[in-house]
């Protein structure tokens, strides 16, 4: 899937994020399609510090990371996706969206296969909101644990007082989102196309976004917040319909859903992607001046994907 290219100038140095430029069988060294092997080498250094602080979270949280899917290629896949979806930013600028991102999975992981109930779901959902909110975790849950230290670690930013109600608005849109999943899912519910992807706050890009725009975000005004939301919600859906063309298979065996078992097409769908990608990238442009870091972030992270999906998934197997 190859979604269109934007000539516009990113936030990086020199490193290629043309969604073209990613690993093709047989490409020539020559061929013009692969970035500075110096600056690839920097970022996937940073991508293994951050996957040695996924292992660690892995122990102490291992309540929520013990499942066979959570395997080694997890971590550091996912690592990866954070580093060159933001070169620019260092390993502990990268903190909080690698460690906010696999508090997802885990979280996915407990509503998707392990929940039995609706008011299981619904538990685990009233559990998190609690914490977010304030409460004590759980004791002996490590979703709660591990939420209520990205919680207090997030409210030492000098922007949370502004952006922490965005953090759990997105929270709360995430844990909706894998609700409504569920219910479709037990109840045999065929959504419609736009249903589904209404509901792609289930993602929860959007929520990790959140959580990294309050972490790199220095003291100040903080400034367009509903653009760069609107962003971010355009950047989930486009990430949604990749995730989606390159998972088919799991989804079939795991039971997930999937957009092509809606009665759609795979020529659909990506042609529905290169559309919602190119609103994406309208709504990037104007906070490029002011934003630029989180702009590209946002941009790399759609483009980031395009790519991956063609080749791969995060998820380890059952």
């Amino acid at each position: 899937m190859t979604l269109p290219p934007d000539p516009a100038v990113r936030p990086d140095s020199g490193l290629r994020s043309d969604p073209d430029v990613r690993p093709v069988p047989g490409a020539r060294p020559d061929s013009g399609v692969l970035g500075d092997a110096r600056e690839a080498g920097a970022i996937c250094a940073r991508a293994g510090r951050s996957q040695r602080d996924m292992r660690e979270w892995a122990e102490t949280y291992p309540g929520l990371f013990s499942a066979k899917p959570f395997d080694a290629a997890l971590y550091s896949t996912l690592s990866l996706a954070m580093a060159f979806g933001g070169p620019w930013f260092g390993a502990e600028q990268l903190r909080m969206a690698n460690k906010v991102s696999l508090w997802a999975f885990g979280l996915d992981w407990l509503v998707d296969y392990v929940a039995t109930s609706l008011p299981e779901v619904r538990a685990i959902a009233q559990r998190c909101l609690d914490v977010a909110d304030g409460a004590s975790p759980v004791p002996d849950d490590d979703l709660t644990r591990m939420l209520g230290d990205i919680r207090d670690e997030l409210a030492a930013s000098p922007a949370f007082p502004e952006l922490g109600p965005v953090w759990r608005d997105e929270l709360e849109r995430m844990l909706d989102g894998m609700l409504t999943e569920w219910r479709w899912k037990t109840d045999k519910v065929t959504p419609t196309y736009e249903e589904y992807l209404g509901n792609a706050d289930n993602l929860g890009f959007s929520y990790a976004f959140a959580a990294h725009w309050i972490h790199v975000t220095g003291p100040g005004a903080v400034a367009d917040v509903d653009a760069l939301r609107e962003a971010g919600w355009a950047v989930q859906r486009v990430i949604r319909l990749l995730n989606d063309l390159g998972t088919y298979e799991r989804d079939v065996a795991w039971g997930d859903l999937n957009v092509l078992l809606l009665g759609v097409g795979r020529a659909e769908v990506e042609q529905r992607i290169a559309g919602l990608a190119a609103r994406s990238r309208e709504l990037i442009a104007p906070l490029r001046t002011a934003h630029p870091e989180l702009a590209g972030y946002m941009e790399r992270q759609m483009d980031f994907c395009a790519g991956f999906y063609q080749v791969g998934d995060y998820w380890g197997t059952l």
